[in-house]
């Protein structure tokens, strides 16, 4: 199997003979090329953020699914969005071959388990509501894509996010995102450039898709979930850029929106009550600009 991520890379070649600000100097300059890769993937990336918007729309979720280096950055991605964007419980999921020990320690055999990974999406109920994506370097690891071939049989939408062309995911995603890293400086090793390059495309699934849905106002994190003293002080600095409150008036109204910074600045910006401002979020989809809009012009 002819695959890229496998490659020995000529650049890096004699690099244990090298000093450690050599062998620093190849690394960065080869983390220079990851951006690159995931720019010319920006179309395919686009198209995969609207149909997660579509299911959220329709109450579906974002399930990530994926083996080793890909399945902890997928549980990793998942795991904040609750904290970041106040995500209902379930609304974004990260499954990992071989289960929670998986994140610390290497399962063996795991991956090549086909079966694992359409017990797994039943096991958290799919349906075609939700948004499946696979996760892996190599684009033919057996867990994902026998998770991504009974995604399709349920009708939910797939997306493939792998680091080789004419991967076996590729063909089976409805979407393929294919950043094209090169070969890693120490060959085989896909936790380095094509990690990074996974990494930087789920944070554009999930912030684009949160912000599609209305989680984010001007370029503020309006929707997070202030559940300790750090984010109670970040709400607060929120409502003020938001608004232009001073931090007295900031805080009143944290309080008077159950400490939430969206309903907040909805009170704020439309003079309206906690219960007025509830309504015009809803009607408006999530998205505070439209419910000020609707306010304003009523």
């Amino acid at each position: 199997m002819n695959l890229i991520t496998e490659k020995s890379n000529e650049r890096s070649k004699d690099i244990d003979k090298k000093s450690t600000i050599e062998v620093l100097k190849i690394m960065n300059e080869e983390d220079k090329l990851v951006a690159y890769a995931v720019e010319k993937e920006l179309p395919n990336i686009a198209k995969a953020v609207e149909e997660i918007i579509k299911s959220f729309r329709k109450g579906g979720r974002l399930i990530y699914i994926g083996a080793g280096t890909s399945g902890r950055l997928g549980i990793l991605d998942a795991s904040e969005c609750p904290p970041t964007f106040s995500t209902e419980k379930g609304q974004v999921i990260g499954i990992i071959a071989g289960g929670e020990k998986a994140l610390t320690e290497a399962i063996e055999g795991a991956e090549d388990d086909v079966t694992a990974g359409k017990k797994d999406l039943e096991d958290v109920n799919l349906s075609e509501l939700d948004t499946v994506v696979g996760i892996t370097a190599s684009g033919n690891t057996p867990y994902v894509l026998g998770a991504i071939n009974y995604a399709n049989s349920v009708g939910a939408t797939t997306i493939g996010l792998s680091c080789n062309d004419n991967s076996k995911l590729s063909k089976l995603a409805d979407i393929a995102i294919t950043p094209i890293v090169g070969p890693e400086i120490i060959a085989g090793s896909t936790r380095l450039k094509s990690g990074t390059a996974q990494k930087m495309v789920l944070n554009m699934l999930s912030t684009a898709s949160m912000i599609g849905i209305g989680k984010v106002y001007n370029n503020l994190m309006v929707d997070l979930n202030p559940s300790n003293k750090k984010l109670m002080d970040r709400s607060k600095r929120i409502i003020m850029e938001a608004t232009g409150v001073d931090e007295v008036t900031a805080q009143k109204y944290l309080r008077l929106s159950k400490n939430k910074p969206k309903i907040a600045i909805i009170m704020i910006e439309a003079n309206c009550s906690y219960e007025e401002a509830v309504g015009l979020l809803e009607e408006s989809n999530g998205s505070i600009y439209k419910a000020i809009e609707q306010k304003v012009s009523i």
